[in-house]
């Protein structure tokens, strides 16, 4: 079997269909049943009663759902990956994943997450949109003259060479949109979102997940974690606390995590979670990059044959 690395999803790629694709899967369905209990309610009625776009439910039925698939197909595998990573809430997977993190903790984890993301934006009108075309520096320099006092917008994911997601308060992204097409991007459309996730608005967001997140057990990784923070992995649990609290409040890396696990020699991604919003970008990123999307049970077998060929 090849090197491969496992990569996770993050908020955006749940859909109402993601239950179905895995229905007949034991270890997919026992996961879901556990998870469930962990939360206190049922994840497949979540799912049918349309609650899944809330942000207090998103976050942790998103890692359930990944953790369940993730499940169906460590079942089949021979070796373990050499490396993973998650974008944004995705990296709460992968830790699970590499037994950083048990299931429950995790949960809980991301459930408090979403809570203090939800708390601490509240009564501050903020939105998100993604930038397509437009040079990664361009953008930079451009959110920071757009942004005036108790008006903020910044570049808050870099997810390929060619897409940039920028954050902030909703007036600044409102008067950004216009600016970003005038210097050449080719698209800007404002995501379905009412939370500026990764940007500087979320820093008090990110001290109460740190105090949390000292008071909870983490084992060291199985495999290596590349984080969004600073697209490296980290051995000290110390580390991978402050990564995971910096996140929250900085930009997700994404390019550079993918670039960093291509240069340890790997360029076969396997995309644990619903959708294939990762897979695209990976084309990218690099055109030789080989991913599979793993979104459906029949996608596994894919999977497997590809990386015993």
């Amino acid at each position: 079997m090849r090197d491969y690395a496992v990569i996770f999803p993050g908020q955006g790629s749940q859909n109402a269909s993601m239950l179905q694709e895995y229905s007949s899967n034991k270890e997919f369905n026992n996961t879901i049943d556990e998870a469930s209990e962990i939360l206190g309610y049922n994840i497949r009625k979540i799912v049918l009663d349309e609650k899944l776009n809330n942000t207090l439910y998103t976050q942790p039925v998103l890692l359930a759902v990944s953790i369940s698939i993730w499940n169906a197909l460590r079942s089949k595998l021979a070796t373990l990956p050499k490396a993973a990573a998650g974008h944004s809430l995705g990296e709460y997977s992968a830790l699970v994943a590499a037994n950083a993190l048990s299931l429950k903790d995790g949960l809980e984890l991301v459930s408090y997450r979403a809570s203090l993301m939800v708390e601490h934006s509240k009564n501050n009108p903020t939105s998100m949109a993604a930038v397509i075309g437009l040079d990664q520096n361009k953008i930079i320099k451009l959110c920071e003259s757009i942004s005036e006092q108790n008006s903020v917008i910044e570049a808050v994911n870099f997810n390929s060479p060619q897409q940039t997601v920028v954050g902030g308060h909703a007036d600044a992204v409102n008067r950004a949109i216009d600016i970003f097409k005038k210097e050449g991007a080719k698209l800007v459309k404002k995501l379905s979102v009412s939370l500026a996730s990764h940007t500087s608005l979320l820093k008090m967001c990110s001290k109460d997940l740190s105090k949390y997140m000292n008071n909870m057990s983490f084992n060291t990784p199985l495999f290596p974690i590349i984080h969004n923070f600073d697209a490296s992995s980290k051995t000290q649990i110390s580390d991978i606390i402050s990564s995971l609290s910096e996140q929250v409040c900085s930009p997700v890396k994404w390019t550079e995590s993918m670039i960093r696990v291509s240069e340890m020699g790997i360029n076969t991604f396997l995309e644990v979670g619903p959708g294939q919003v990762l897979t695209g970008l990976g084309k990218r990123i690099d055109k030789s990059f080989i991913t599979y999307p793993l979104f459906k049970e029949s996608d596994i077998t894919k999977a497997l044959d590809g990386l015993n060929s």
